[in-house]
């Protein structure tokens, strides 16, 4: 450690910190622009000069090494003066444009400027223009006048997401922050970059002229999409959601999210939003009152119980519902007598886990936790999309890879088109189709027993590209073998998971799913899944149903059966679809309008088993009502006991067993990727595993506008169609 006197304050940084980070502990404030503490050094904008003894000049306190014994101030004349001096040079050429900027009254520029800057410009000539360029649907670089050059974005681009799609061209004046080429930016996580801008220049283009800042209500919550759990502040204007920006969470999401994340609130607000119950009768939709849609509900699953018995009734659940609504789903199927309730929609295969009593199965999860992918030296990752499935994970693993971390890549050709598809270097990438992701497991498995003397547990040759990784596995200290989406969904899971439970057993690594949803764990958790004799979800949607209750998916678009779900729904006496959308008008006899997660409380379960729950932000639009609240009182009507629940934080403690109010997680020997299946390497007539594309992951995303303006949503529909 070293010691530096700062403002006559003695502090103690590590070797080689810099003068900012020293200031940040001390709790002293240095204005700048460029810093930025998840990026590298780039001293651009000199805001942050200081004065340093002995220095001949000011120096940049993101940019100067601490020494033992320095003394710096930075408010001195000597240091004030300097930063004034830049002030008045980054505002020669900004635009005088405040009243119309959509960074007005949150904007680093216009907070300092009022502090350094002078009340009037000692400059008359014509400020320079720089013309706005388009980069897609979600990044405005309208007025790219505003620009100082901090390069934030760039260097965003190329640390954290991993491609450079913003540049500066040219030198002086004439310099800019452009795409090249006339390419538009289309990373999964550029919504970031207008976080990080300090001025107006990257704005937000569906937020555009839509709030001032200061009208807006800040309230937190937490994302429904995949399975980071990110956090998550939801701006509010007028009882609707206008903004969504990142909560940090250093343990969590860090001060990122992923673009469906901030965007898909578009789908809130949207024309395809359910606003009251309604009724199929002769073909025609109807709008009704609740009473009308619950008795009719209730008395539907009354007359088929007891025309095909409780057997025949069911529950398609969606992994992106909150643990509340999970529970009481399966309470009331299994109040009703059925055991019937899944929500492994895109699975292909339905080996059951490790856990004897099925009452409280073994969980799988990621194996780690999220923050420790950022260390991992060594990462082999199986059946996954990674960049576009799990965005924050895909940036933790980036970080590991700029750290001197190796990762491989099991996948097909399909998840892995290019080299640099994932956006990060790879050490091994051994490309197989699905159907031989197992054999090729097996081979790993054979080249790490090869080198450890060790018997394999499934035939399997040590092939040149399975030595690799297996020799990148025995190296380092932090591993891990992550299992992706596409091998969660495999037909072969269970082998795949039995094969990736011993190699990590014998490299020293964990082992863990990435995880399809906001939810995949906490469904898990309260058994959403089927008991004994009950249909999985493959089984539901093959026509085993006469009743069948859709809450919060959509089968066509959210399970492995696609169009053939709808089919086999169609011949069901009742189907009734919960959901914010008008959905599944094809097949369902219901609709009943329920709550998003803005407009409820609940609790979702991320990938490494953090259960964060959250309020409602905006009240529910129309007659829209909170799920568990829906099968709260359908339950009711049936006449079925144990649902006298007043709040979400009641169900919530009987969901965990823990005291209301207390901080549930899962219990800790619930946390298990074991599986019982012995290894199968057939591959004869297995299916392409399903997936999700990016922006096709849940009905929220499917509906934002902005999100399927992307490259990737049109590229998704591209393959859709081939």
């Amino acid at each position: 450690m070293i010691e530096i006197e700062l403002d006559g304050q003695k502090v103690e940084v590590a070797e080689g910190s810099m003068v900012m980070h020293a200031a940040e502990k001390a709790g002293t404030y240095i204005p700048h622009f460029c810093y930025h503490k998840k990026l590298s050094i780039a001293a651009n904008c000199r805001m942050c000069l200081v004065d340093v003894e002995k220095a001949p000049k000011p120096m940049p306190a993101c940019a100067t090494p601490v020494t033992q014994g320095m003394i710096v101030r930075t408010k001195s004349d000597k240091a004030i003066k300097a930063q004034q001096s830049v002030m008045e040079f980054l505002l020669i050429n900004h635009p005088l444009d405040c009243p119309i900027c959509d960074q007005g009254g949150e904007c680093q520029l216009q907070d300092l400027a009022v502090g350094y800057g002078a009340s009037a410009s000692r400059y008359e000539e014509e400020k320079r223009v720089v013309f706005h360029k388009d980069v897609g649907p979600l990044v405005s670089m309208e007025e790219m006048s505003r620009c100082i050059h901090c390069t934030r974005c760039v260097r965003f681009g190329q640390e954290v997401a991993g491609a450079m799609e913003l540049g500066m061209s040219h030198r002086g004046e004439h310099s800019e922050i452009e795409t090249f080429v006339g390419s538009t930016v289309d990373s999964e996580l550029s919504g970031n970059m207008i976080d990080l801008c300090p001025v107006g220049a990257l704005t937000s283009k569906p937020f555009r002229y839509s709030a001032r800042t200061w009208e807006l209500s800040r309230r937190k919550s937490v994302s429904p999409h995949d399975s980071a759990g990110a956090n998550l502040i939801v701006q509010v204007k007028n009882g609707k959601v206008m903004r969504v920006v990142p909560l940090e969470n250093e343990e969590v999401n860090e001060c990122w999210i992923a673009d469906r994340d901030r965007f898909s609130y578009e789908a809130l607000n949207g024309d395809e939003r359910l606003q009251r119950p309604m009724l199929k009768q002769g073909g025609e939709w109807h709008e009704v009152d609740w009473q009308t849609a619950l008795e009719y509900v209730a008395n539907g699953l009354k007359l088929a119980k007891a025309q095909h018995g409780a057997q025949r009734i069911g529950a398609l659940v969606s992994p992106h519902s909150t643990l509340e609504e999970l529970y009481l789903a399966g309470a009331l199927v299994r109040g009703l007598g059925s055991e019937n309730i899944d929500h492994r929609l895109r699975h292909a295969e339905f080996e059951a886990p490790e856990g004897v009593d099925q009452s409280a199965p073994a969980v799988q999860w990621l194996g780690t936790s999220i923050a420790s992918l950022s260390q991992l030296q060594r990462v082999l990752v199986v059946g996954a999309n990674l960049r576009k499935d799990h965005p924050l994970f895909a940036l933790r693993i980036r970080q590991a890879v700029r750290r001197g971390g190796a990762v491989s890549a099991l996948t097909s050709p399909a998840l892995l088109a290019t080299p640099d598809a994932w956006a990060m270097p790879l050490a091994n990438r051994l490309l197989v189709e699905s159907s031989g992701w197992a054999q090729a497991l097996a081979d790993i498995a054979a080249a790490v027993a090869a080198e450890k003397g060790v018997a394999a547990p499934a035939a399997g040759q040590a092939t040149e590209a399975a030595r690799s990784i297996a020799q990148s596995l025995l190296g380092g200290e932090r591993k891990a073998v992550l299992l992706g989406n596409a091998a969660a969904h495999h037909g072969r899971a269970a082998s795949l998971l039995a094969l990736a439970n011993w190699i990590a057993a014998q490299t020293g690594a964990s082992v863990g799913y990435l995880t399809e949803a906001a939810n995949t764990v906490g469904a898990q958790w309260v058994n959403a899944l089927p008991g004994a004799g009950g249909l999985d979800a493959s089984q539901m949607l093959s026509g085993g149903l006469k009743a069948a209750l859709l809450l919060a998916n959509e089968p066509v678009f959210d399970s492995a059966a696609g169009q053939g779900a709808a089919q086999a729904l169609a011949q069901a006496d009742m189907v009734v679809t919960l959901s914010p959308f008008k959905a599944n008008l094809e097949f369902s006899d219901v609709l009943l309008p329920i709550a998003p997660f803005t407009e409820t409380s609940g609790s979702f379960v991320n990938a490494e088993g953090r259960l964060q729950s959250f309020h409602a932000v905006v009240k529910p639009q129309g007659e829209t009502r909170p799920a568990w609240k829906v099968l709260r009182v359908l339950a009711n009507l049936l006449g079925l006991e144990g649902f006298a629940f007043e709040s979400s934080q009641e169900v919530l403690a009987a969901a965990t067993g823990a005291p209301e109010g207390a901080l549930a997680q899962v219990p800790a020997e619930l946390l298990s990727n074991a599986t019982r299946a012995a290894v199968d390497l057939r591959s004869a007539n297995l299916a392409e595993p399903v997936t999700a594309a990016i922006y096709e992951l849940d009905g929220i995303v499917r509906r934002a506008p902005s999100l399927q303006l992307t490259a990737d949503a049109r590229l998704a529909r591209e393959g859709a169609a081939a």
